[in-house]
């Protein structure tokens, strides 16, 4: 008797899911607008992604803290070629975004912080240089993530019906 065995890979899925809030900056008088994503337990449960990489864009801001429309829409060309390839091969997921106060910080949970590296300088040799800086650090426990994912309001809020006032 041949028996065969099949090895069917139980695959990770990233959602597209994301949550927005608003938080104040550190001194209370800024608005940051965060944008954080749902649905990733399985990945920060895996053990695989213990550190973290923060991609930080600095811009000169509006009087609300914001970036003009033509530094926005290239930050959202940039961060949408940093994400796929990123998480073209699970090298890392982009959890996180924050926007305020003159500066946007994108956070990625990564396995590997030199492929990171790598594969960021290779994603942006589009560009001309861009004003980003990167800060590291280990995080098994995805402790920003948790703190990002406070913001987060399940609550909404209902309003009256017109016919009703």
């Amino acid at each position: 008797m041949v028996v065969k065995a099949f090895f069917i890979p139980c695959t990770m899925k990233l959602s597209d899911e994301w949550f927005t809030a608003i938080a104040e900056s550190e001194v209370g008088t800024d608005t940051i607008f965060v944008s954080g994503r749902c649905d990733i337990e399985e990945f920060r449960l895996s053990g695989k992604f213990k550190e973290r990489a923060e991609v930080t864009w600095r811009y000169d801001a509006d009087g609300k803290g914001m970036p003009d429309e033509a530094t926005a829409t290239l930050m959202e060309e940039v961060m949408a070629v940093l994400r796929r390839a990123m998480e073209k091969n699970k090298l890392a997921i982009l959890t996180g975004v924050y926007t305020g106060v003159g500066e946007r910080n994108m956070i990625f949970y990564t396995r590997n912080i030199p492929a990171f590296g790598n594969t960021l300088n290779e994603a942006l040799m589009p560009y001309e240089l861009l004003p980003l800086t990167i800060y590291t650090e280990k995080d098994p426990d995805w402790n920003e993530y948790a703190e990002m994912c406070l913001l987060r309001s399940d609550d909404v809020e209902e309003l009256p019906d017109e016919d009703v006032m």
